[in-house]
């Protein structure tokens, strides 16, 4: 992995100011189609700098600013390295993380290489991490941090495999010099070792084995130079230990556990194994776990639904009301803290307002906006995203949102439906620029939260449970009928759009319910179930808690081949109607593109309309402008032409 130096013009970020001051009623699509100008920003320790992922070129890149600073950021750009992240490892040093899809050694698959690179805050001294280790091109990824350990600027804590003689390969944890960009091996793991948990200092916590007999894993913790097993637990639907991270006190790890039918924190003691919840919403589950920057300690959690962020910390939490109520009307969450916790960049969102950067001083109580991930883009240019929440013909209540045209009047108008990926996932009340993008294009979008959608209880999300096809193709075919009955679109003008579950939602549509849909498009999509699940199998193995998973979500390929094969688009093409768009990054590592292929071969052979437009350079997940803007520019043209606009 090649990183280049390079200073960006100053004019840069003006160009960009100047592109919204200027944006039209109806925005070019590359305006939609653009990276964002901004992501992911990041404060230094001491918080005089901030590093961010930026676009440039229709490529991400890093860039290093330096706050209240009048100089131009110094610029990062990689080769065909794809930079996703940014880490600062002391007040000089910061972390590019960027990965690829490639053939790694010994593998027919192909799998996403991720790899770190040290930088001096200056853009200089750019070092690869652990070149010096043998073996390394035998691990996928060689981009994980398990421990900062800011007591010691110089050295980070990271995981990598490492073949140790006949013994096979195990996951240890290596000192890694971030000057040099030398490790050495700190800590051994085993065979089954899966994870570490380390304090933010540089010490071992514990680690996580996996177990055969059954499919599990275990929590093991240090006792007196051994190894203590502190808890087990077997593979479910909603994974095994499920550990997030250590607790803020450092005296227990933070688990998702359930509570009352929802997903809650629970506190699980390392000195005595005892547990008890830490945290838990009475009306929705625990989405995800916050984490402290610089320590990688659980202080507060996301919530799903719309329950927004909860810290454990009061003073923390105080902090964070005062900036949610600073910017009424959107969604506020602070990205970065420094040390102090004083100097602060937080993110504001809404639905006609895309993501915008601000920094902000607690002891000044200043905010000082830095920039709109997508400047090219007003508020005129957006539609009002509203809840649309219905009932499926089962009685279940599906929580929904629409997105409107801008000035249009929501009566008779063309749609398209658009069902999330996953599918352990979720819509949300925010900007997404794909359904804006079609929104502005004139079309009203549905964003169905179908059964098997995470944030709403493990029941509603069970109740998705190897429904593919089924009752989850139900909820979404309920929702079009409740558009339809309520007069808001045109029956014979709706077509269904998705991304990875998404994508294998829309072929669902057009061949399981061929009179619901004039057209259906498919970016990633899962077409064939039995193969999908094969491939999971050559590449993780039978056994792997990746094959559990898929199991769990889809069904047994042997005790359930029928089913599966009925709901697989690619052998039900015969029942299409109407005109197919298929798009698939060549790099795919999580849907390999031989699933569009599939799709593709039994569309002709059925003698039905399809167009297959292959994104090359790019993965699963539209990492590049010129794939984006290849994607919105095909499915536009697509869409006018068969239900107008």
């Amino acid at each position: 992995m090649s990183i280049a130096r390079g200073v960006m013009q100053a004019a840069w970020l003006a160009a960009s100011i100047l592109l919204a001051s200027t944006a039209t009623a109806k925005p070019p699509v590359e305006a939609f189609a653009a990276l964002p100008a901004m992501r992911s920003p990041s404060l230094s320790p001491d918080g005089l700098h901030f590093a961010a992922i930026q676009e440039m070129g229709g490529r991400p890149i890093a860039a290093i600013y330096a706050v209240g600073g009048s100089a131009p950021p110094v610029g990062l750009p990689s080769d065909d390295w794809v930079i996703w992240g940014v880490q600062w490892v002391s007040n000089d040093r910061l972390l590019l993380m960027a990965g690829k899809g490639a053939q790694v050694p010994g593998a027919r698959e192909l799998w996403t290489l991720n790899r770190s690179v040290a930088v001096s805050v200056d853009g200089s001294g750019i070092t690869p991490l652990l070149d010096n280790i043998t073996g390394l091109g035998n691990n996928s990824s060689s981009a994980s941090i398990s421990d900062l350990a800011l007591d010691d600027p110089q050295h980070i804590y990271m995981p990598l495999f490492y073949m140790a003689g006949a013994a096979g390969p195990s996951l240890d944890i290596f000192k890694v010099n971030v000057m040099t960009g030398e490790g050495e091996r700190f800590v051994y793991g085993s065979e089954s070792t899966a994870d570490w948990i380390m304090d933010g200092h540089g010490h071992v916590a514990g680690r996580i084995d996996e177990t055969r007999g059954p499919l599990g894993q275990r929590l093991m913790v240090p006792d007196g130079g051994s190894w203590r097993e502190l808890v087990r637990a077997p593979y479910t639907s909603e994974g095994a230990l499920s550990i997030a991270g250590l607790s803020a006190d450092g005296g227990a790890v933070v688990r998702l556990g359930e509570a009352g039918g929802r997903i809650v924190l629970t506190r699980l003691e390392l000195a005595s194994g005892k547990e008890s919840v830490l945290y838990a919403h009475p009306a929705f589950d625990i989405a995800g776990t916050i984490h402290d920057e610089w320590t990688g300690r659980v202080i507060g959690a996301q919530i799903g639904g719309e329950g927004g962020t909860i810290f454990f910390d009061s003073a923390r939490q105080q902090m964070h009301e005062k900036i949610r109520r600073a910017f009424p009307g959107l969604l506020a969450q602070e990205v970065s803290l420094d040390l102090t916790g004083r100097k602060i960049i937080a993110v504001t969102e809404g639905p006609r307002h895309p993501p915008t950067y601000h920094y902000v001083d607690m002891d000044t109580k200043e905010a000082t906006e830095i920039v709109s991930s997508y400047p090219g883009l007003t508020e005129a240019d957006l539609g009002e995203m509203k809840p649309y929440d219905y009932v499926a013909r089962d009685g279940l209540k599906i929580p929904a949102f629409i997105t409107l045209p801008p000035g249009k009047a929501p009566k008779n108008l063309p749609a398209v439906v658009m069902p999330h990926g996953g599918p352990d996932a979720r819509d949300a009340w925010g900007f997404d620029w794909w359904a804006q993008f079609l929104a502005n294009r004139g079309y009203v979008v549905l964003q169905p939260n179908f059964r098997g959608s995470s944030g709403y209880g493990r029941a509603f999300t069970e109740a998705g449970l190897q429904q593919w096809g089924l009752k989850m193709q139900d909820d979404i075919s309920d929702g079009v009928a409740k558009l339809i009955a309520d007069g808001i679109v045109d029956p014979t003008r709706i077509c269904i759009v998705g991304a990875s579950y998404g994508g294998y939602a829309a072929l669902a549509g057009a061949t399981l319910t061929p009179d619901l849909y004039a057209c259906a498009a498919s970016v990633a999509g899962v077409s064939d179930l039995p193969k999908m699940i094969k491939h999971e199998r050559k590449k993780y193995g039978r056994d792997s808690a990746a094959v559990s998973f898929w199991i769990s979500r889809i069904g047994s390929p042997i005790d359930d081949s029928e089913r599966l094969r009925a709901t697989s688009p690619a052998r039900q093409a015969a029942n299409v109607k109407c005109p197919i768009l298929l798009l698939h990054g060549e790099l795919d590592t999580t849907v390999p593109i031989e699933q569009s292929e599939f799709m593709q071969d039994a569309l002709q052979d059925a003698g039905k309309p399809v167009t297959f437009i292959k994104l090359v350079g790019d993965d699963h997940y539209l990492q590049l402008g010129s794939t984006r803007l290849q994607m919105l520019t095909a499915l536009e043209a697509f869409l006018a032409a068969n239900i107008g606009s």
